[in-house]
Formats: structure tokens, sequence, C-alpha cells
């Protein structure tokens, strides 16, 4: 696995949000690494309340969370279907894991992926055993990634050939952009289509046009952030959408506004 992605595909308003927070990507052990994208850290100390709003990744997170006046609590995120807003006030922080798209569910084998979709469930609600004070309690930032490190290793994590093509298909996806529809990458991969979408809904949480459409939707938004003077119609044509109005309607669908209007004033 590659050191972690320094990109900020998925945040909006990325500029904004790192001028309220400190936010950093920190490695997993070694055994850990093939089934995560990364840990992610927050911490903030604000005079005033501010908004952040993400895309959400086709990835299952865990976050242990720490917010002004509440005890810390740690929760699994399934994939997030709409815009995921978090108000943040005072002081606080937050350590999270951020899974591969396939790489959850060896650690929590007993159920499909899918299952965690679209739900928010806190410890102890599930059965995954940890205290967030130990994670979120030391200041010193190793010392938090060693104890998501022991966590996580706890777990013991058994060897699937299914969740190691389901992630293998999945960053296919990500990375390459000749893929845009699901039965010629399932022909491509030798797989039904069904077959295809069975694996992603046991083992991604979402199937696989679901994948697609949300990894174009990341590329739109990062070429918002970083270019004021996008040629949408090429952009359009480039992600493999049949016009401009098509990118237009899922980038307002996902992100709230259109996306000349985000380009110019973000998402209010």
């Amino acid at each position: 696995m590659a050191a972690p992605r320094r990109d900020h595909r998925g945040i909006v308003d990325a500029a904004g949000l790192l001028a309220q927070v400190r936010f950093r990507r920190r490695e997993p052990a070694e055994p850990l690494r093939p089934y995560l994208e990364h840990y992610w850290l927050i911490d903030w100390d604000l005079t005033q309340p501010y908004a952040s709003h993400v895309v959400p990744h086709p990835s299952v997170n865990i976050v242990f969370q720490q917010f002004a006046g509440q005890e810390p609590f740690a929760e699994i995120a399934g994939i997030g279907l709409e815009l995921f807003t978090q108000k943040l006030e005072g002081r606080g922080r937050v350590c999270g894991i951020q899974f591969r798209p396939g790489g959850f569910r060896p650690f929590a084998p007993g159920r499909p992926v899918s299952d965690w979709t679209g739900q928010r469930i806190r410890f102890p609600e599930v059965p995954l055993d940890a205290d967030p004070h130990v994670v979120l309690g030391p200041d010193d930032e190793d010392a938090r990634v060693a104890a998501l490190d022991a966590f996580l290793l706890g777990l013991a994590p058994e060897p699937d050939p299914q969740a190691d093509l389901a992630m293998t298909l999945a960053d296919r996806i990500r990375t390459d952009r000749t893929i845009r529809r699901v039965g010629d990458f399932a022909r491509a991969e030798g797989l039904s289509v069904r077959v295809l979408q069975r694996l992603f809904a046991a083992y991604v949480g979402v199937g696989p046009k679901w994948v697609v459409l949300r990894y174009r939707i990341h590329e739109a938004l990062e070429r918002a952030e970083t270019d004021r003077d996008v040629d949408w119609a090429a952009l359009a044509a480039d992600l493999g959408y049949a016009d401009q109005a098509h990118l237009v309607r899922d980038f307002t669908a996902t992100v709230g506004v259109p996306p000349t209007a985000y380009a110019t004033q973000g998402v209010q």
C-alpha cells in the first residue's frame, strides 16, 4: 500500500475546513495496510461554530469522537449516501479509521457490508470492543495511532479472497476512467453483472454503478476546488457523462448546489 494520499477529494470547501481544524492522515501498522486507506485525525479549538461538509467515499469508517461538553464515543459509519454535515464548535477531537472499499468485511464477517450502508451505529450497540478514552485521551498523536492499531489488530481479521477481489475491483474503478458501464466492466473481469453486484453488496456496501458515479463526483469536486474556470462540458465528457447536463444533475443532487455555483461560492 502507498502512503496515505494527499488530496482532499470528498471534502467540500477543503481550504475552509483546513483553516479551521488540524487535519492529518496517518498510516496504520503494516498488517492492517491491505484493508485500510488510512487513519484520519482532526483536532479543533474554535471561537465560532463551523459546519464541515463531506461527500462520502464508498468506504466504511470507524470513528472515535470527542465533542465539547460530551462524553467521548465511537461509532461505525457505513457508507454515506448523502452529503454529510458535521457542526464543530469549542474544542474537540476525532480519530477515524477509513477502510478501503471492500476492506471492512474481514473485521466484521458476520453480516454483509450493505447492512451498514447509510447507518451510523454507536458502540456498544455493535460487537466491537473499544474504549474511546484510550484512543482519544493521549495528546501525543503517535499514541493515538498506536491505540488504533492495537484496537484493529485485536479484532484479528481473517484472510478473505472475496474481500481481496472486492478491494481490487473497487480500486480499479477509482483509478481507471475508462470504466463507465457496469456490464462492460463485469465482462472485462470475467464476471456476470449479477455476481459483480452481489460481491459489491456483500463486501463494499453499495453497487458498482454507485461507486463509478461517486468517484466521478469526487473528481468534479476536486476540479472545482482547484480550477475556478473549469470547462464543465469537457470534464463531463472526460468523466464519461453523455453530456454536461447529466454531470450538473448528479453534482447538484450530491453536493447541494450546481457545479458552477460551487466553483464560485461553495456550499452555504
